[in-house]
């Protein structure tokens, strides 16, 4: 019991210090993400709100806040568990984290949930101001909710693995530059997959981002590209196979202890 409690308190002193951490920036790690939200709002809405409905009866505009909202959670969620991984093994005080007593499992918690609860934080924020302006229905709340911790958790377990990889900040931002920023584009943010030719259809498939921002959205709207419960299945088969290798990286010490 005292061995459990002890376990307890590192897993949250840990995951306090990571909360801290971004915190003390809140304008870059929190509004930074999500003025840029916005910006891409009014934009795309500006364009195209009057010309394009992607689902009956849903405005264009009421269609590109959700892909907004869990494209900039996702975003947020990989950058928060990849930046302190990397900062602390560039400036060396990975070693300082390495000496105390706690184990790989609870270094992983720690990561993932502090990752988790920043790209809820950005979320939320768009859709509190987003709804100041636009009435967005919520028909299915335990959807919205369980895709946007799922997705997080998701994005937060492939940041640690991006982080113990990377040696180098340019290392770091290949993976926000060729991997995140294109899947994020091509996961159906801004328009339905079904409006594309048949090949990037097919394509699209293959891409997880397509199915968070997917299921997520029909959480508001009762209507997606493909069924909720198949891109919830994708989705945690997903999370559990980069758990486990995130797990094995930090159990293993890969980049850390060597």
């Amino acid at each position: 019991m005292v061995d459990i409690k002890s376990q307890m308190i590192g897993t949250w002193t840990l995951f306090k210090k990571e909360m801290l951490r971004f915190c003390r920036v809140v304008f870059q790690t929190v509004a930074s993400p999500v003025i840029t939200g916005i910006l891409y709002l009014m934009i795309f809405s500006h364009v195209l709100g009057d010309r394009l409905e992607v689902y009956e009866g849903v405005p264009y505009t009421s269609f590109l806040i959700p892909g907004l909202i869990m494209m900039s959670l996702l975003q947020n969620a990989f950058a928060n568990s990849s930046s302190s991984l990397i900062q602390s093994k560039v400036m060396g005080n990975i070693v300082f984290l390495l000496l105390t007593p706690l184990s790989y499992l609870q270094f992983f918690i720690a990561f993932l949930l502090a990752a988790i609860l920043r790209g809820i934080f950005v979320g939320l924020a768009i859709y509190l101001l987003a709804s100041i302006y636009i009435d967005l229905p919520i028909l299915h709340p335990f959807l919205v909710l369980t895709f946007s911790f799922l997705g997080g958790g998701l994005l937060g377990a492939f940041g640690i693995i991006a982080g113990i990889w990377a040696d180098r900040f340019d290392q770091m931002a290949a993976f926000g530059n060729f991997v995140i920023m294109p899947l994020s584009f091509l996961s159906g943010v801004f328009y339905s997959i079904h409006s594309l030719p048949e090949v990037w259809q097919i394509l699209s498939r293959f891409n997880p981002f397509f199915y968070m921002i997917d299921g997520f959205r029909f959480g508001f709207f009762g209507q997606s590209d493909v069924s909720p419960w198949f891109s919830l299945t994708i989705l945690g088969i997903s999370f559990i196979l980069l758990s486990v290798l995130a797990i094995q990286m930090l159990k293993s010490g890969f980049k850390l202890r060597n």
